[in-house]
């Protein structure tokens, strides 16, 4: 977990790695660093909405128990490898004593009765949560709003969505509040708010982090497509993060034990980049076009072998993953949503849409949205269903026979972060990032600078199966060569 110490990045632009090792020899304080970062979250909280609660006199505390452990060790090297490094965590993961209700209203005052698996490691490994942070009402959709935190804006330009579902830990991390953060991806849920907040995030390979403590819980083999892992506004931190969070666990036994590889060792030279065209049926913007192919020039100059290849049969990808979306599981979003409600809840749409549509009532409008679209799903023949699912898979095969063991590099969205509202009813857009959770595939969100209107560009690169390790390091190269999260100017 070696870093390259950057001493004249102000505190709040840092790794948590240089943070970690700066704070181990002494040339820092955790207690300074985490008040640095409070500061960040207070001065932007206003504008953004990004904590849906935090917990800084908590983190104060345990900043100086772990500043007295500094000072207190015989060896540094033997202290935990995060020790007095802030985070945040996504709202949906169960953090003991906070709030851990989805944006659902009728879960408002649930408290988490302890951690979930994913984050105690971290916090184990010696981070520091300093709050957690807005998502979509029961994180089903790709901006952060519900009736219970209210709507989070861009880092970048209030205004502008911050993504979904991990919305909040997107602009938490994209404003400098938060050097890492943990969210959750089961259609680009961390991808989408990493890209439009200009940071980097990790969609891991398939039941590599244990889903366990999340809430909405995925059961049975829509599991397989959730997947949790880190933001961080710089690459260096990923693996390491990963590497913490990472491992199978009682509490959720479709979790694998995988041998992670080190980016370190990745060569780029000799290996192949696939560059897949005519992949959308959405028109993808010229910008972002622009921005993937000068990713891949770069990369090219680092010996990677650049090819173009047509994938037509990814235009339907959003038709697959929904339906193994409703295939995975035996309970229905309806049925989630009708046991938190109550019985007594009525969930037929004449009872929920008018409320929705004048921005009243307990849900929003995409909620209700997926609850007709369920509906409606639910009259799909047999017979389409298992098509589709078919269909699924001989789309896994073909992009596995393409990446062999390089990487792939695909737009994360048609645009750059639109204004609030204009995604609802669009879930074709999802198909940029959502085929990646049908594969099962890691896939790095990797900031690519920003446009002429300050919003940030980015790329989704895409490895192998239980290859990490390989988009990782295309990440870190493109951060060498375009220089990563650019610190927003408010």
């Amino acid at each position: 977990m070696a870093t390259v110490a950057a001493p004249s990045r102000p505190i709040t632009h840092r790794s948590a790695l240089e943070l970690a090792a700066a704070i181990r020899a002494g040339e820092t304080t955790s207690r300074e660093v985490v008040e640095a970062h409070v500061a960040r979250l207070r001065e932007v909280q206003p504008r953004i909405n990004a904590l849906a609660a935090e917990r800084f006199e908590a983190a104060r505390e345990e900043a100086d128990a772990a500043d007295r452990r500094v000072a207190e060790a015989a060896d540094p090297g033997s202290l935990p490898p995060l020790l007095g490094v802030p985070c945040t965590i996504k709202e949906s993961i169960a953090l003991a004593g906070m709030p851990n209700c989805a944006g659902l209203l009728a879960r408002r005052d649930h408290r988490a009765a302890e951690t979930a698996v994913s984050a105690r490691r971290l916090l184990g490994a010696g981070a520091i949560a300093l709050g957690v942070t807005n998502v979509s009402e029961m994180t089903m959709w790709i901006e952060s709003h519900n009736y219970v935190y209210g709507r989070t804006g861009n880092a970048y330009d209030p205004r502008r969505v911050a993504g979904g579902s991990s919305g909040g830990e997107g602009a938490a991390v994209g404003s400098g509040g938060s050097p890492i953060g943990l969210g959750t991806d089961i259609g680009g849920s961390i991808r989408l708010p990493a890209f439009f907040n200009g940071v980097f995030g990790h969609k891991g390979s398939s039941w590599l982090v244990p889903n366990s403590g999340h809430f909405p819980p995925a059961e049975g083999e829509v599991s397989r497509m959730l997947s949790l892992g880190p933001f961080a506004r710089r690459a260096e931190d990923l693996m390491p993060v990963l590497r913490i969070v990472a491992g199978p666990d009682p509490s959720d036994p479709h979790t694998r034990d995988v041998d992670l590889g080190d980016p370190a060792e990745v060569r780029l030279d000799g290996l192949p980049l696939t560059i897949a065209e005519q992949t959308s049926l959405v028109p993808v913007r010229r910008e972002l076009r622009e921005a993937r192919d000068r990713a891949a020039d770069a990369l090219a100059a680092a010996g990677m072998r650049v090819r173009r290849v047509p994938l037509r049969s990814m235009r339907r990808a959003v038709e697959y993953y929904l339906t193994a979306l409703r295939s995975g599981s035996d309970r229905t979003f309806r049925d989630l949503l009708q046991e938190q409600m109550g019985e007594a809840a009525k969930l037929g749409l004449r009872h929920v849409a008018p409320g929705a549509l004048r921005h009243r009532g307990p849900h929003t409008l995409p909620t209700v949205i997926l609850l007709a679209s369920e509906s409606l799903a639910a009259r799909t023949p047999e017979r389409l269903t298992r098509r589709a699912l078919a269909a699924g898979r001989a789309l896994a095969r073909e992009v596995d026979d393409l990446l062999e063991d390089g990487a792939m590099l695909h737009p994360p969205y048609p645009m750059v972060a639109p204004k609030h509202g204009r995604t609802v009813g669009r879930p074709w857009r999802l198909s940029t990032m959502a085929v990646f959770n049908l594969l099962g595939l890691p896939v790095t969100q990797v900031p690519l600078g920003l446009n002429a209107a300050g919003v940030p560009l980015g790329v989704q690169v895409v490895a192998g199966m239980d290859d990490d390790h390989v988009s990782i390091a295309v990440a870190m190269e493109l951060e060498r060569r375009f220089g990563g999260w650019v610190p927003p100017r408010a």
